[in-house]
């Protein structure tokens, strides 16, 4: 493959993880760590290296600990993956033998898929509307 292929992952949409109680830990990470939070968790705003003038967020989100979101309950966090394409990702990674766990859903702010990883664990890749997800924030840290 080659380096920096932009067909494959640009920057990284998100990190989530189990909490034994997701809405203290949003609290406590507001309180000492100076987060801006909402329902979710917060997200983090930065620019596009090649389009300046364009915003990107990385949402960061404390889930319920016993959410089966992530797949397996032994698995304590999920990263998802900023892609430009993801149909056409998720058909090389076919290709590729990666195991896709369900079908592409389009919601407004952007197009979702899961995968496995080599260690079984479970992905989350993303092909983001920008303006639309940015029309969603309440919780920002900047």
């Amino acid at each position: 493959m080659p380096e920096n292929d932009k067909s494959r992952v640009r920057a990284i949409g998100g990190v989530f993880f189990r909490a034994k109680n997701s809405q203290a830990t949003r609290d406590w990470y507001a309180r000492h760590l100076g987060l801006g939070v909402d329902n979710y968790g917060s997200n983090f705003t930065w620019r596009h290296a090649e389009s300046p003038e364009q915003f990107g967020h990385t949402q960061w989100s404390p889930f319920k600990h016993e959410t089966d979101y992530f797949g397996s309950p032994d698995q304590q966090f999920m990263i998802n993956y900023r892609v430009d394409d993801l149909e056409a990702l998720v058909k090389t990674l076919r290709e590729e033998g990666v195991e896709i766990v369900d079908e592409i859903i389009t919601e407004d702010y952007g197009k979702f898929v899961h995968i496995v990883d080599n260690d079984g664990r479970r992905v989350e890749l993303w092909e983001p509307v920008d303006d639309e997800y940015e029309k969603m924030l309440d919780g920002v840290t900047k």
